[in-house]
């Protein structure tokens, strides 16, 4: 016969039950926070992949080569460029924007993350929503150059081209490149009206402009200067807000008297939009270390590179900035690409 349980068993035997739920919880508790203390896994844990969308001997390229030791030994791990040339570096930047690997990234000229969705509503990455800003690495101005038998000096050069009578044209290296477009920002500024003739890259309109075939561009410094120096063409301005140390013996045109006019060529940092914000952070940071190394400064200087090394924070403003600017010469001028 079962025997009832009497007033002063209870309590005990609930205080064993607690006791025994009490040492359950904490063994679980332990199990839970010996989990959430284990530490990551590192990274990168194999070699790092830094996509460049244009051929070797390109400047992306080149930059990218400059990079790839120093970063290497900063990683621990190899990283090894690769070239995947094609739409004007748009097929390497999709092919960052949807890599699942973690260790891919990408070096990418300012059009993939800007112009390239602007221009084609068709492309299959959004810089904005498909990808994670790393570093703006490096900025340049182009050169405004005119041909030799024109005005070397901004103001005589306006005066000349706003005649009655006058049929001016310029070249760029294909539509919807900076050149193009700084061009298009240039005519409206200045009350111009050249008309655009595409080339299939920049030799070819050096060679257009020094044939007299068109009468302006806009040209990375370390293309314009050397056919200036040999006075076969002029260098009216640089297009940074002042005097660049690339070519420091150029006004800007903002000094000359076109107010406000800004416009860069740069490269930066990308990774996919699902990269984990610490390898973000880690790799902005070691970045904005390495380009300022002295020699690493002097080696991009040489190739036509201011050093930036902006945070992923300012290379995301840069972004937006710029996407701005370029949406609104798109869209004015009606720019569709061919």
């Amino acid at each position: 016969m079962k025997t009832a349980a009497t007033p002063s068993t209870i309590p005990t035997r609930r205080r064993a039950l607690h006791s025994l739920g009490a040492v359950a919880l904490s063994a679980a508790s332990g199990q839970i926070w010996a989990q959430a203390a284990k530490p990551a896994a590192p990274w990168p844990n194999r070699p790092v992949k830094l996509m460049v969308g244009f051929p070797a001997g390109s400047s992306p390229d080149l930059m990218a080569r400059t990079l790839a030791e120093p970063l290497s030994l900063a990683l621990g791990q190899p990283v090894v460029v690769e070239n995947r040339p094609g739409a004007g570096g748009n097929i390497a930047a999709d092919l960052v924007a949807h890599s699942t690997d973690q260790h891919t990234l990408g070096l990418m000229i300012n059009g993939n993350l800007t112009i390239a969705k602007i221009l084609n509503p068709a492309l299959r990455y959004d810089p904005l929503l498909d990808l994670a800003p790393i570093s703006l690495l490096a900025t340049a101005p182009l050169v405004l150059v005119a041909s030799a038998k024109l005005p070397g000096k901004l103001a005589a050069l306006l005066a000349a081209g706003r005649q009655a009578g006058a049929q001016w044209s310029y070249g760029s290296p294909g539509v919807g490149t900076v050149a193009h477009l700084g061009m298009e920002l240039f005519n409206a500024s200045a009350g111009l009206k050249a008309v655009h003739v595409p080339y299939p890259g920049n030799p070819q309109v050096i060679n257009a402009m020094i044939a007299g075939d068109i009468q302006l561009a806009l040209l990375p410094p370390g293309l314009a200067m050397p056919q200036v120096r040999a006075g076969r063409l002029q260098a009216v301005g640089v297009t940074s807000p002042g005097r660049s140390t690339l070519v420091p013996e150029v006004p800007s045109l903002a000094e000359s008297g076109l107010k406000g006019f800004q416009l860069e060529i740069w490269d930066a940092l990308a990774a996919p939009a699902t990269q984990p914000r610490a390898h973000v952070d880690r790799l902005s940071a070691l970045l904005a270390e390495i380009v300022r190394r002295p020699e690493i400064r002097e080696k991009l200087f040489a190739q036509g590179w201011q050093v930036a090394g902006a945070s992923a924070e300012g290379l995301a403003r840069r972004i937006q900035l710029d996407t701005r600017q370029m949406r609104a010469i798109i869209e004015r001028n009606q720019i569709r690409p061919q």
